[in-house]
């Protein structure tokens, strides 16, 4: 048997030894942030998204004007101009009208309103609805869907059966019903989101309860005396959050376009006020001979939902990513 002797070794000297870090320990929120940002469309994603948020935030006060300001001057005569329907146009341009000293980036409205400002003002009102989604969604659909995966049994039958009965409704029907007993606005919009919009993620958090109700972690908790709630709400729900972030950011789409079609068919904002489907809705009318009322909040409305949908993929991605991807 051969004895390993002294001059077997070699200690390195003089030359760096490079550490591998793609295995290096990390917190698991640490690795979906690394797999989110690698993503480029969900970078894209949140820049598009954090633009508008901006520009919704802080166009509307640097504006010169309100979003429900009609702008006019008084001529040589006495006589009111209003601004109705100019096309964009910056101060000091070669543009033939009264108001060629003044700047109107989207152009004006029929009613002589900058365009400019009634988008973003409109953005805020679909942004404050993306809010109200993700607060619908994580209260009500989250908690009840929790509370009916766990409990299961005669429990589960009649929450389930309750959530049949509502999702077989049609929104439109609801959404009539409802404008038979409150006034058009922001509440109507609200209040059909509150009774449709939580249904797809109780659904999802429901199975992902009764994936998880029979872990160890969970029996251990229930052997060492923990209540119901403290199970649901601080053992399974912390377990289930990656599905249901991933849902939230798939939903916010959904209740923006809701709210611009509620607008555009007239149940949604009200004059004054303004949103982007009221925004539409206006331009629409006037869709082949002043096209550019409708391109902004269409616009708009396009990049806030890609936004959304960007960054709603690129967290399923990284919250549940592939092997290649790692």
């Amino acid at each position: 048997m051969y004895t390993p002797q002294k001059d077997d070794f070699e200690f390195i000297s003089g030359r760096e030894i490079e550490i591998d870090e793609n295995f290096s320990s990390q917190g698991y929120w640490t690795g979906v942030a690394v797999h989110f940002f690698k993503n480029k469309f969900a970078v894209t994603g949140v820049i598009l998204v954090v633009g508008i948020m901006l520009f919704a935030i802080f166009a509307p006060p640097a504006s010169s004007y309100e979003y429900d300001q009609i702008i006019s001057v008084v001529d040589a005569n006495g006589s009111e101009i209003v601004a109705k329907s100019l096309p964009p146009q910056f101060s000091g341009s070669d543009v033939q009208n009264r108001f060629a000293d003044k700047t109107f980036i989207f152009g004006t409205d029929d009613m002589g309103r900058d365009l400019w400002t009634r988008t973003w003002h409109g953005a805020r009102i679909s942004l404050i609805i993306a809010f109200v989604a993700i607060f619908i969604d994580m209260l009500i659909g989250t908690s009840y869907g929790l509370i009916s995966g766990f409990f299961g049994g005669t429990v589960d039958n009649v929450m389930q059966r309750f959530i049949e009965i509502a999702g077989s409704i049609p929104t439109l029907v609801i959404i009539s019903i409802l404008a038979i007993f409150m006034e058009k606005g922001i509440g109507l919009v609200i209040a059909s989101l509150l009774i449709t919009e939580w249904i797809g993620m109780s659904k999802i958090a429901r199975a992902e309860c009764l994936k998880l109700k029979e872990r160890e972690y969970v029996l251990a908790s229930r052997t060492l005396g923990a209540g119901s709630f403290h199970q649901i709400f601080l053992q399974i729900l912390p377990n289930t959050i990656g599905p249901i972030i991933t849902q939230v950011m798939f939903s916010i789409p959904v209740a923006i376009f809701t709210e611009a079609f509620l607008s555009f068919v007239g149940v949604g904002i009200v004059l004054p006020q303004c949103s982007i489907g009221s925004l539409i809705e206006a331009g629409f009318g006037n869709i082949t001979i002043l096209p550019y009322q409708i391109l902004p909040p269409i616009c708009v409305l396009a990049i806030l939902m890609l936004g959304f949908n960007l960054i709603g993929d690129g967290l399923r991605e990284a919250l549940a990513p592939k092997l290649e991807d790692m």
